[in-house]
């Protein structure tokens, strides 16, 4: 059964009947595709709704045709044949015109004339009473499409209302300065209630931006609130609003953003693996200063877990529930750096994102932030870092405005700074600042009583990540990993040992055959005691290692990075070690 797009406008198309009608003095009848009479008027004026099938054959010609008729014969007419008033028909003459929607026939409108002299008078103007009639049918058309539009407009709009009631973000639609709407998240996050649509808004737009969302106070009635978020005009077609503002309170946004570079896992210092006495009081150096806010200097190898440990200081410390942010010097790109640390205003300088950003120590703010690789920090910066450890403020590129700071700083690096200031390649004062608590984390080599503990933890680490079922360590190998100096610290045994664990398949101990050929190879030569000029120094055989590993992965950018994971070193450090081959 076709739906019936005129009965979606009854009332319209009745006032459209009468006005025909009454202009050209006929009855009126317009039917729809299923020739139901939508209207009439005269001698069909009470019999609206009623089906015409057996007797509207005409009606079905224009539907099929798209075209008018003029019937001056009505009864005796060739389409008249099959009517059931054939013989005895009351009409004088019909015209009929269909209502197209979209080009398309939707249904018929019918004059009738039921006597000679109504007839005369319709064909004596007939091109004129046509035109008009198309006229008619073309009003009708264009409000059944209005109709449509309006209802396609009606479910668009519930739909996005059921949207926006689902999201997290807070949504409020207005129209004309008004609250129209407001989805949950908004009336959580503002206490707002239903009560408050109606009430009057304003948007004033502050002109700086946190990670792509405009920053606006926001004024209800009497109370004033400060969120990022963004404004959307909506089309005039959309009656109820003519504004959505899509917005997250700015602390929100912010932990959203330090929770990308912040693990939640509770670490604590007891986690630090090992029993010698060098561990034992790092552990009780970590806890006496976590609540401290004066800053931390962390030293020690490439790899001996620097980062580690000043993720155990926030998490022991009063900030715990404050954000960590951590940014690694050495391995962001010197014209980079600032922005990074310190964000920029929109239009700061060329290339930057329209939005602006916001820097690490903002989004640190409250908390923690952690400058891993401090030395490789160029000289103009570490200027920067110094006034803001001195005044607690930053102030984003391009703006003049300064932002207040309450964060811990917390910075490592594994290279002699005091060797750095006396090439002027590291500020005394700025070493001086960060020194206030200085924590050295001691090497692999000088806690041997440690190794095996870390190894036995490691292998139960792998197994489950691997679903193997290592039980040990023969004592052939043991021996050879206990003896070994560990240059890479904690990360290269955990690199060397997954390598190991990953060779195991069925075996239930690791082997001498399983360990990295640098670790067998090293063994050999500090074995050889015959011929004391072909043993190596440790940091000789560490840069042997190096140009081997990158002969294996290539030499180019790809291969470097691939050669830093596999050795278990950062691409910065790699990057300076191979600065002193030169």
């Amino acid at each position: 059964m076709k739906s019936s797009k005129l009965r979606l406008i009854q009332d319209v198309v009745m006032k459209y009947a009468k006005v025909l009608s009454n202009v050209l003095e006929l009855d009126v009848e317009i039917v729809d595709l299923g020739l139901n009479r939508i209207a009439g008027t005269g001698i069909f004026k009470d019999r609206i709704n009623e089906n015409i099938l057996s007797e509207g054959y005409i009606y079905q010609n224009v539907i099929k045709t798209g075209e008018h008729k003029i019937i001056e014969n009505p009864g005796a007419h060739p389409l008249c044949e099959r009517c059931v008033n054939r013989g005895h028909c009351t009409e004088e003459l019909e015209i009929s015109t269909p209502i197209k929607l979209n080009n398309k026939v939707i249904g018929v409108i019918g004059l009738v004339c039921s006597s000679e002299r109504q007839k005369r008078v319709l064909m004596s103007k007939i091109n004129l009473h046509l035109e008009f009639l198309e006229q008619i049918s073309d009003f009708i058309g264009s409000k059944v499409y209005e109709h449509m539009e309006i209802e396609r407009n009606k479910m668009a709009i519930t739909a996005l209302r059921r949207i926006i009631d689902n999201v997290d973000k807070g949504i409020i639609m207005t129209k004309n300065d008004e609250i129209s709407h407001i989805n949950d998240s908004a009336k959580k996050q503002l206490n707002l209630k239903l009560s408050n649509i109606g009430d009057k808004i304003k948007f004033i737009a502050k002109n700086e931006s946190i990670m792509g969302k405009d920053e606006y106070t926001v004024e209800i009635e009497d109370k004033r609130y400060d969120l990022l978020g963004q404004i959307i005009q909506l089309p005039s077609m959309i009656p109820d609003y003519n504004c959505v503002f899509i917005f997250n309170e700015i602390k929100k946004l912010k932990a959203d953003a330090y929770a990308l570079t912040n693990s939640h896992r509770e670490i604590k210092a007891d986690m630090i693996l090992g029993k010698s006495k060098k561990i034992f009081a790092l552990k009780d150096k970590i806890k006496r200063f976590a609540d401290s806010k004066s800053t931390v200097l962390i030293t020690g190898e490439s790899g001996v877990g620097k980062e580690l440990v000043s993720r155990i200081i926030h998490s022991e410390g009063n900030r715990r529930n404050k954000p960590f942010v951590a940014i690694n010097c050495g391995a962001i790109p010197d014209e980079l750096l600032e922005s990074e640390l310190f964000g920029y205003v929109k239009g700061a300088f060329t290339g930057a994102n329209p939005n602006g950003r916001v820097g690490k120590f903002e989004l640190a703010n409250e908390g923690v932030i952690f400058l891993d690789e401090i030395g490789d920090m160029p000289l103009h910066l570490q200027v920067k870092i110094l006034r803001v450890l001195q005044e607690k403020k930053i102030t984003r590129i391009g703006s003049n405005k300064s932002i207040d700071l309450d964060v811990k700083v917390i910075a490592a690096t594994n290279r002699d700074l005091k060797k750095l200031i006396e090439k002027n390649n590291f500020r005394e004062d700025l070493y001086y600042r960060l020194n206030v608590i200085p924590i050295n984390i001691p090497p692999l080599r000088e806690r041997r009583m440690d190794i095996e503990i870390i190894l036995d933890e490691k292998i139960k680490k792998y197994n489950s990540l691997f679903n193997k079922n290592v039980i040990g360590i023969d004592s052939e190998a043991k021996e050879i990993l206990l003896d070994y100096p560990w240059p890479g610290n904690v990360r290269e045994l955990e690199n060397s040992l997954e390598y190991m664990i990953n060779l195991a398949e069925g075996n239930r101990f690791l082997t001498k055959d399983m360990i990295p050929q640098n670790i067998i190879y090293y063994k050999g030569e500090e074995a050889d005691k015959n011929n004391i000029d072909k043993i190596k120094t440790l940091k000789e055989l560490e840069q042997d290692y190096i140009v081997k590993t990158l002969d294996v992965y290539g030499w180019d950018t790809k291969g470097k990075q691939i050669a830093a994971k596999k050795l278990g070193i950062g691409i910065a450090t790699l990057y300076r070690k191979l600065g002193d081959l030169k």
